[in-house]
């Protein structure tokens, strides 16, 4: 592309603003199974099974499996979007389908937000 720079610096918001709409996809999963855990239950089984999820997707996705499967699903889901609001985005800019797709797909696993694996139970001594 002979005016990669003027490219990259015209469409560079765009990207940006696609990754943070990919992110809060991803908080929005992880909000909801977060509420949802806080519901009372009659059964003290599910009751302790809705507590660990919900330590787990708020504080430490390494302490329970399910809570690790939850957060790698908001992961993916935002990857997911990301993806495809780059690929319309960059098909739009003039790339080639192939080009846009290559390129939104390097984005999306380079942005995709991992960081919702860190335990902040690090920062809170929960």
């Amino acid at each position: 592309m002979p005016e990669r720079g003027l490219f990259c610096r015209k469409n560079k918001w765009k990207i940006c603003l696609a990754g943070f709409l990919g992110d809060f996809a991803g908080v929005v999963l992880l909000f909801g199974v977060f509420m949802l855990t806080g519901m009372s239950t009659e059964d003290p089984s599910l009751g302790a099974f809705f507590e660990k999820l919900g330590y787990g997707v708020g504080f430490n996705p390494f302490s329970h499996l399910p809570a690790f499967l939850v957060v790698a699903a908001s992961v993916a889901l935002a990857g997911v979007v990301i993806f495809s609001l780059d690929r319309a985005i960059l098909k739009k800019a003039g790339l080639d389908p192939e080009a846009a797709k290559r390129s939104a797909l390097r984005l999306a696993l380079i942005t995709a937000p991992y960081l919702y694996f860190f335990p902040s139970a690090v920062l809170y001594n929960a």
